[in-house]
């Protein structure tokens, strides 16, 4: 198996800005907000922004791992109408417009509900890079383990500071494209100060692959960024940058990615070994 099929096009990505001795950006916005229209341009600003990765979250009725500002923009694109169609055909106007991964983040039951191997199928086939699954577990999940290798989708897998090391070793066995570490115990949003729980936990799941290391959850600045892309290989970012479409749309998205974009740059650090 080559370097690239065993990173997945995300970790392919994210290992290309390892390279340049920085952490990787990845930004998550949800479809259909705040409508089909503003979610595509707020997109293509994380882009032209400088983001490494999309995360595109699909809306959902019952986002359980979301905290109020997710929750409220997942709300506003189901009421305009969004659905897992819409958020394929997002997907597919995003690949067009760029090379970045598109990487889809999605509770289990729409998928399931659409068609495991059918959705593996579309989503495929519209350039989509893969899925993270907060409520799948690898235990239960080789349904969507199968679809995703037969149509080469990264999978990626959360871990939390409560996982114990055997639990690690078998979640990041399960991943491709990077391994999700939640920094922090709780429902997403930014936080004032990033969770001291981040640097212990990215360096038990390092200890057990060679994926790269994402970190996600409380990050809203440049300045946050900076501090938690000394030691992960990409910092993710969902809230604030909801915040910013709500607030000052796709200039206010760029501005946001733009500022993260500089802080990973901040502190020079030494590249990844491949």
């Amino acid at each position: 198996m080559s370097e690239l099929v065993a990173l997945g096009k995300a970790g392919a990505a994210i290992r290309s800005a390892n390279a340049e001795g920085r952490a990787a950006v990845v930004g998550y916005l949800p479809a259909g907000f705040p409508s089909y229209d503003g979610a595509l341009d707020g997109l293509k600003a994380l882009v032209d922004g400088g983001a490494d990765v999309i995360e595109l979250g699909l809306p959902y009725s019952d986002p359980v791992m979301d905290g109020v500002t997710i929750q409220r923009a997942t709300e506003i694109a189901l009421a305009g109408g969004v659905r897992t169609r819409d958020v394929l055909s997002t997907v597919e106007k995003i690949a067009a417009y760029s090379d970045v991964p598109v990487l889809v983040m999605t509770y289990w039951n729409p998928i399931e509900r659409y068609g495991v191997d059918r959705f593996a199928a579309d989503f495929a086939g519209v350039g989509g890079a893969g899925l993270i699954t907060p409520d799948l577990i690898p235990d239960e999940g080789a349904e969507w383990i199968a679809a995703a290798d037969k149509h080469e989708l990264d999978k990626v897998f959360l871990v939390s500071p409560s996982s114990t090391d055997a639990r690690i070793a078998m979640t990041t066995a399960a991943c491709r494209g990077f391994v999700y570490a939640t920094a922090v115990m709780g429902v997403t949003g930014a936080r004032d100060k990033p969770s001291e729980l981040a640097a212990p936990l990215v360096a038990r799941v390092k200890a057990a692959t060679e994926l790269p290391v994402g970190v996600g959850l409380g990050i809203s600045n440049g300045d946050q960024a900076a501090g938690m892309g000394a030691f992960a290989d990409a910092v993710i970012v969902g809230a604030a940058l909801v915040r910013a479409l709500g607030d000052g749309g796709a200039a206010g998205v760029r501005a946001l990615t733009e500022d993260l974009a500089a802080g990973v740059r901040r502190e020079p650090r030494a590249p990844a070994e491949r």
